[in-house]
């Protein structure tokens, strides 16, 4: 067979096969088609929600005051708390692993309950060294929040289980092609959590959405406290009544997604 060749032995024909390759692997994968347009897409909704909630305060700095720190370490509870949930769980997939756990007497209420416990050692290991930067470099006390601290830190961590449960499905049903979505599912709900910025910067169409979200009255709750030095307890337990729903929710779809992947046999792939 012929082949194109470049005087340093370079052939475009391997080339093109390879390339080849890795564009049917794209073509392939839905989750990879979507994080393409996803990061620059989250990025500019993100940041320019918050532009425009800066433009209408002119002394938004002046009244921040610990704001921004706080919402930082918050996020990083949602978001280690979902990972370090579903890190464990990968690394199960990644081992081909999960299929033995799944055929021994574990069930899968166990596995999740060790995976929710792995996720809060995961999150002390990472969250409590930056608090203490906080405190260290920005003088921002983030355990003075005092109690209130107990329920944003429990509506949050339930929040991020669900969708740690939630994404682990689909990675157990569509293997290892959709691991894309571990990463980046809950940056998704970054914009619509007005991690930042409060709901009233969103259009009201998407105040809507916003306020079937959890971690909004979280951090609509810790902007109260910090600003105002008001605990809005409603927005803690409308936050609890939603998690008690997606918690529930979640669970079924794994179990259902679980049921499917061991019917058509995907539990001891794990591919892509």
């Amino acid at each position: 067979m012929s082949e194109t060749v470049t005087h340093y032995g370079i052939s475009w024909h391997r080339i093109s096969a390879m390339v080849l390759r890795y564009w049917y692997l794209l073509m392939s994968s839905w989750p990879r088609l979507l994080e393409l347009i996803y990061w620059p897409a989250l990025q500019i909704i993100t940041w320019g929600f918050l532009q425009n909630y800066i433009a209408q305060n002119d002394n938004f700095f002046a009244r921040a005051g610990g704001t921004l720190i706080g919402a930082v370490i918050l996020w990083d509870i949602l978001f280690r708390g979902q990972l370090g949930f579903s890190i464990s769980f990968l690394e199960e997939m990644w081992a081909r692993n999960l299929g033995n756990l799944m055929m021994s007497p574990l069930k899968p209420i166990e596995f999740l309950i060790s995976l929710m416990i792995m996720s809060l050692i995961r999150l002390a290991i990472g969250v409590i060294p930056m608090t203490l930067l906080a405190l260290f470099f920005f003088d921002f006390n983030f355990f003075a929040i005092g109690l209130p601290l107990i329920a944003f830190f429990c509506n949050l961590i339930f929040t991020s289980w669900a969708i740690g449960i939630f994404v682990s499905g689909l990675v157990l049903r569509n293997g290892l092609g959709a691991e894309s979505i571990v990463w980046t599912l809950m940056f998704g709900l970054m914009p619509l959590a007005c991690v930042y910025y409060p709901v009233s910067v969103l259009p009201d169409w998407l105040q809507w959405i916003a306020w079937t979200l959890p971690p909004t009255y979280v951090f609509e709750g810790m902007r109260a406290l910090l600003i105002n030095q008001t605990f809005r307890s409603d927005l803690m337990v409308w936050s609890l009544a939603i998690n008690v729903v997606l918690l529930i929710a979640s669970f079924a779809i794994f179990l259902a997604l679980l049921r499917s992947a061991k019917r058509v046999g995907s539990l001891l792939g794990g591919g892509e």
